[in-house]
């Protein structure tokens, strides 16, 4: 059979209605199209404890949140007479290892399933250690493909390891290994192809990054500089690395604790006992060291667990084996913004360059001891360490290892396994972190507001617009609170003299930025989100509208003044938005004079091959296009309507490939004349994306063509990881969005213009989900109350403090 069958081969995967097709001497059956696919994944599972059980039930957790639409995953749990195990209704198959029919028989049940699409299988030496040719002959009687997760590669092996990895390899259609070391080891020690092998480094968690002082004070470990490591404990953790280093930091600090955190490996203790725990504690008391070491023995919870790790100021990972190719435990600490001291496993090698932690030799006592003092005694060090941590490990988030899987399961699959990205539940966390009494930090660092940056008009008439589309679908006491917080910032904003201020000092003071920034689109925006709330009169307290009111009616004074192209669209968006509750000709007189403007800028730099406002595109493009829809649906004047129409769908000719958007970056204006821009350039932002979607939702409210509906998902999903990074820009742990998409890597600030922009999207997809269910149920059962809650329930609420001193 040719090595390369599986891999040159992927159409014959799959047959219509069970049917059967052959290549040489192999079969493969697949599924009814009608079903969802079934991956089966082979590995330990829980309750079993070891390293790959957590990996996979991590794994399968991420890829069931993230698409649980696309395919159905069961399990099947592999043990051995000494290792075994009750599981919950999960695993449907259990692979024994020790029983002389267990591999024939789930062979036998993988094959005569029609639901079954696709194996994945873990692969450890350890599982199959004595039942090499089992596993080999069990892989040759599958017909469905297989990807092999080798967990360990070893270096030079002799001809009969070197043969039996081959032999895997070329039995599966697939191999995913977690290092690049692993793969060129691959590679050059055992031939495997290059197009045969994916590296999907080991997932880690998302974390709050919660203080570190609260934590330690949850777990009453207040006022100690805390060391630790974790996982399950053997002699091949090398502790006593640890220990010995243990002397010389105490002496230089003298508060620290270093925490084992980790109960004994189940196979070490049926072979060995306690006998390497009780080893550790003879050299604890030999070195005199019992108030500086606390063993928690235990297989603690995640929760618990990742508790432990923010808390840690240094986390340390002393393995004395070099082969080791990837440590789960040396991955959480990472992500939960540990500074790390690690020996050179290849994991550590590759993760840790570019001043991401320090790398020591197998048990340097002597220069452990002296990177810790270092790190304890330079606070900015230590910083500097964990941010480049956490931003080196943003891409092996479980929900990036769950999208970098389901990619592969596509691929091999020949696409009858589809990314379906799930819509994530609303998480208005970081909003709520971000805004204080007076209205919505500015900037964040990781998702911790940074106050200093104070706050501005931008982000806080965001946030109302946002806060507004939640109360009109959901409606709760804490939405008016927002609502009203946001209001009396833009309130506070407005000028005697009829305009906004933008900019605001943390001691609520007006900045000097403001007097050197062109303050319009700011302007735009407050006249925006005002018209956005007097739209939901009829929800909204009357208290709250009147401010609106009065503070638009202020506003508008000025605004024939504007010349920004997207500060008049801005306006033209805000008095739509009032129109809808109260139609007056002063405000169509207004927008008509706007729009009047847009179509003359139209109309001087649009040709055959250019149909846009200006000779070059730049931020909030689709603004553009869906303020003139909006002025056409004020105003009845169709040629703002069929600007509006062929402008927007010029630019989404520019911003949408098949399978995503890309729009305009920050890096990469797009001027007349010139190619399209690159989708690596990077500089992509989230408000660019919102603002799309918004556009997106109105016109697809309007026209009702389905491309338009089709664009919205592909744009939210940009979100959800379908970029060219295939990373997420959303964190569902957080609830903030990260600030920007660059060409090799995400920025991880969660700061308030992403985060909103976000919820903003969020918000649009599930509302514009609401009205195609009821226009496919027909149109004669929809009513504009579907969108609103009875005045009765305004009422009902007890009073509010909207006042903001």
């Amino acid at each position: 059979m040719s090595t390369d069958l599986l891999t040159d081969s992927p159409d014959i995967w799959y047959a219509e209605k069970q049917q059967i097709a052959s290549v040489g001497n192999r079969i493969y059956i697949e599924n009814t199209p009608d079903k969802l696919p079934e991956i089966v994944f082979i590995t330990s599972h829980p309750p079993r404890e070891c390293g790959i059980a957590t990996y996979s039930q991590d794994l399968i957790k991420a890829l069931n949140n993230k698409f649980k639409n696309g395919f159905i995953l069961t399990i099947c749990a592999i043990e051995s007479e000494s290792e075994i195990h009750s599981y919950t209704k999960e695993v449907k198959y259990i692979l024994n290892t020790d029983d002389p029919n267990g591999f024939t028989r789930i062979a036998h049940a993988i094959n005569h399933s029609a639901d079954i699409s696709m194996i994945l299988l873990q692969h450890e030496f350890g599982f199959f250690a004595h039942k090499k040719n089992e596993l080999v002959a069990f892989l040759e009687s599958l017909r469905k493909p297989v990807i092999t997760v080798f967990h360990t590669v070893l270096p030079t092996p002799d001809k009969r390891l070197q043969l039996h990895v081959k032999t895997i390899s070329t039995l599966s259609a697939s191999i995913i290994v977690m290092t690049h070391t692993s793969m060129n080891l691959l590679m050059k020690h055992y031939g495997i192809p290059y197009r045969k092998i994916t590296v999907i480094e080991h997932g880690t968690h998302l974390v709050p990054h919660v203080n570190k002082e609260v934590l330690k004070k949850k777990y009453q470990l207040e006022g100690r500089k805390i060391l630790s490591t974790f996982g399950l404990l053997s002699s091949g953790k090398s502790i006593e690395t640890t220990l010995n280093a243990l002397p010389a930091i105490i002496a230089a600090e003298l508060t620290v604790l270093f925490l084992i955190i980790g109960k004994t490996h189940p196979s070490v203790v049926k072979q060995e006992g306690e006998t390497y725990r009780y080893f550790l504690q003879e050299k604890i008391e030999a070195l005199a060291l019992q108030e500086h070491v606390l063993f928690i023995n235990q297989f603690l919870p995640l929760p618990v667990l990742l508790d432990y790790l923010q808390l840690t100021d240094i986390y340390l990972f002393t393995s004395n084996d070099p082969n080791q190719a990837v440590s789960g435990t040396f991955s959480y600490a990472i992500s939960c913004g540990c500074p790390i001291i690690s020996t050179a496993i290849p994991h550590a090698r590759e993760v840790l360059q570019d001043n991401a932690g320090i790398i020591i030799n197998f048990r340097d006592s002597e220069k452990l001891s002296s990177s810790v003092i270092t790190l304890l005694t330079d606070e900015w060090l230590c910083k500097k360490i964990s941010l480049q941590g956490l931003h080196r490990m943003a891409s092996t988030a479980w929900e990036n290892s769950a999208i970098a899987h389901t990619l592969l399961f596509e691929k091999i699959s020949n696409k009858k396994i589809i990314l379906h990205h799930s819509i994530p539940a609303i998480n208005l966390n970081h909003i709520k972190k971000m805004t204080t009494h007076f209205g919505m930090i500015q900037f964040s660092e990781i998702n911790h507001p940074d106050i200093k940056s104070g706050y501005t008009l931008d982000d806080n008439a965001r946030a109302l617009i946002a806060m507004c589309q939640h109360f009109e679908l959901h409606g709760t006491k804490e939405d008016l609170t927002s609502i009203a917080t946001y209001l009396h910032f833009i309130k506070f904003c407005l000028q005697p003299e009829g305009y906004f201020l933008n900019y605001v000092d943390e001691a609520f003071v007006f900045t000097e930025q403001n007097y050197t920034t062109n303050l319009a689109d700011a302007n735009g925006r407050a006249i925006w989100a005002l018209g956005y709330v007097l739209s939901m009169k009829a929800i909204l307290p009357d208290e709250l509208t009147a401010i609106a009111e009065q503070t638009m009616r202020a506003a508008l004074l000025r605004v024939n003044t504007i010349h920004s192209t997207r500060a008049m669209a801005f306006v033209i968006k805000g008095l739509y938005y009032r129109n809808l509750e109260k139609n007056t000709a002063d405000d169509q007189s207004i927008i008509k004079h706007l729009a009047d403007r847009l179509v003359q800028m139209y109309r001087h730099e649009a040709d055959e091959n250019w149909c846009w406002f200006e000779s070059y595109m730049t931020y909030a493009n689709s603004l553009l296009p869906e303020a003139m829809l909006c002025a056409w649906l004020a105003t009845g004047d169709t040629v703002y309507r069929d600007i509006a129409k062929k402008s927007f769908d010029f630019l989404l000719s520019k911003t949408f490939t098949a399978n995503t958007i890309r729009v305009i970056s920050n890096k990469t204006w797009l001027h007349k004349g010139n190619e399209p821009i690159k989708i690596t350039d990077g500089g992509e932002q989230p408000i660019d994306v919102a603002y799309t979607i918004l556009a997106l939702s109105k016109f697809y409210e309007v026209f009702r063509e389905p491309e338009y509906l089709h664009k919205t998902e592909k744009s939210f999903n940009w979100f959800l990881g379908n970029n060219h990074l295939q990373q997420i820009m959303y964190n569902p742990c957080t609830g903030g969005c990260y600030d920007g998409l660059e060409e090799r890597s995400v920025n991880l600030n969660q700061g308030a213009e992403s985060t909103v922009s976000y919820l903003m999207a969020r918000l649009t997809i599930e509302k514009l989900s609401a009205l195609t269910s009821v226009v496919k149920r027909g149109a004669s059962t929809y009513t504009e109350d579907t969108w609103h809650f009875p005045r009765q329930y305004v009422n009902d609420i007890t009073n509010t403090a909207f006042a903001i001193t």
